[in-house]
């Protein structure tokens, strides 16, 4: 194990984490709050001298990156930002407990949007900026942010990337990882941008603008608002709809378009049956609220809004679907589990996951009924080995294993079986709000202190896609062989 360069790269990521809680520094000042900006002024100073400092330190060593330190500095780099993140909401004031500042914090980063918070007006305005910008902070991942700003020393950091970024299969647009990363988060920034601009189009001040796009950028959904994005004409409602949905698009099929490859970017399938995943969704849950909606328009508004917030997982309201019919809320309940597309900002197992995994399983019960037919899995127009095939099967009962083990350890909690179950699924598919409790008008904040770490695992667990944190704690993976 590379120990200087795993050091190396932790103290790298201490050094802009703290470098970005001068946004929030700024934010406070601009608002008054004096006392605000000191915390969080404080918390980047000795975060930046620290990590400069490991930095410093571990400067001469070997550079190379294997697999092993991708997944480790992946696990641990995320882990300690999500310490370091807690500390100016406890210095604040804002929130007094180390296990809720921890569990917002890593709500935040992974971009899940599930909160302790039961009136998030109180909190003050530099604390609700660094509250929604962990979302877009770890939307496309810092250790990506790292590499766009890092020269390559190393020429191994694919697999950092491999690491952090979700799906299936990640790898570089271009030739070099550190032109993939900056190519990246330059089309992550002009969509982010693009938002704000037409959400302040549509008369929201550029406080809240910004909020909101870094929510529906990091697909996170943390509001300034107790009635999300309720709270906020149909006009932005709809804005933020189709934003969501594109922010759960594989990043790599903006950059083919860019380039001017539309045939191979539109021709995508994974594109398709997302597209085709949603629709259907929006329409039949628009039929099935249409008496509760009371017409047609705000019918199909809150379907397609609450569709594209779960598809995503995003986790933005703007009713409580805790009172639709159940076929609806059954829906809702499936998109957490299948989430946006691979290479996007979304959470869950991903479409093309499922894709693979439901064509496999065809695939297997044809062969069931034709022993001697020779057929093969096809997915994106290519034949899928199967090593590719194994690999996503193994990932779904690791996937389903770990699931399980997070409800019965947060089973002991008193309430009902909806609520431990949607909170399970919500925090490892990184959605937010589930059913009951956790529903869209609910928090988290009635757990317990070990409920709410074993939910906070379960967040970085489903955010890290399990194998970086399983592997970090294997005592396997620290054994020299």
């Amino acid at each position: 194990m590379n120990w200087k360069m795993i050091l190396k790269n932790l103290g790298m990521i201490v050094t802009i984490e703290g470098g970005l809680m001068l946004l929030p520094t700024v934010c406070a000042l601009c608002y008054r709050e004096w006392f605000v900006a000191l915390m969080f002024l404080a918390t980047a100073a000795v975060a930046a001298a620290a990590g400069t400092t490991v930095v410093l330190l571990t400067r001469k060593g070997d550079d190379v990156i294997f697999a092993k330190e991708g997944f480790v500095i992946t696990a641990l780099a995320w882990v300690l930002m999500g310490v370091i993140g807690a500390v100016p909401f406890l210095l604040t004031g804002d929130i007094t407990s180390p296990a809720d500042a921890f569990f917002e914090t890593v709500s935040g980063l992974t971009t899940t949007g599930a909160s302790i918070l039961r009136d998030v007006t109180a909190m003050s305005r530099g604390c609700q900026f660094w509250r929604s910008f962990t979302h877009w902070i770890g939307g496309m991942g810092v250790l990506v942010l790292m590499m766009a700003l890092v020269s390559d020393a190393s020429g191994r950091s694919i697999h950092i990337m491999r690491a952090e970024m979700p799906g299936p299969v990640v790898d570089k647009i271009v030739p070099r990882v550190r032109d993939t990363a900056k190519i990246l988060y330059l089309i992550y920034i002009a969509l982010t941008a693009a938002e704000t601009v037409f959400l302040l189009a549509g008369g929201m001040n550029l406080f809240e603008s910004l909020i909101h796009s870094f929510g529906t950028a990091g697909t996170g959904g943390f509001s300034v608002r107790s009635e999300s994005i309720g709270a906020y004409s149909p006009y932005i409602v709809w804005v933020v709809t189709v934003f969501m949905l594109l922010f759960g698009v594989n990043f790599n099929l903006y950059f083919l378009l860019l380039i001017k490859k539309f045939r191979a970017a539109f021709g995508s399938e994974e594109l398709k049956v997302y597209f085709g995943i949603v629709g259907v969704s929006v329409a039949v849950i628009t039929a099935n609220t249409l008496k509760i909606a009371g017409n047609f328009s705000d019918a199909l508004r809150n379907a397609a809004f609450q569709v594209a917030s779960i598809a995503t997982t995003t986790g933005y309201a703007t009713t409580d679907f805790n009172l639709w019919p159940g076929l609806s809320k059954m829906i809702l309940l499936l998109l957490m589990f299948v989430g946006g597309c691979a290479g996007s900002t979304a959470g869950g197992l991903k479409v093309a996951r499922v894709a693979i995994l439901v064509k496999s399983a065809r695939r297997e019960l044809a062969k069931l009924l034709h022993p001697r037919s020779v057929s093969s899995v096809r997915f994106e127009k290519k034949p899928l080995g199967d090593p590719v095939r194994f690999s996503v099967t193994n990932y779904f009962a690791l996937y389903a294993l770990l699931l399980a083990g997070t409800l019965v350890l947060i089973a002991g909690e008193p309430f009902d079986l909806e609520t431990n179950i949607s909170a399970a699924v919500a925090c490892f598919n990184n959605v937010g709000p589930g059913f009951s409790a956790v529903g869209p008008m609910g928090n988290y904040a009635d757990y317990g202190v070990f409920a709410k770490i074993v939910l906070s695992a379960a967040m970085l667990l489903g955010r890290l896609e399990i194998y970086p944190l399983v592997l970090t704690f294997m005592p396997s993976t620290w054994t020299k062989k």
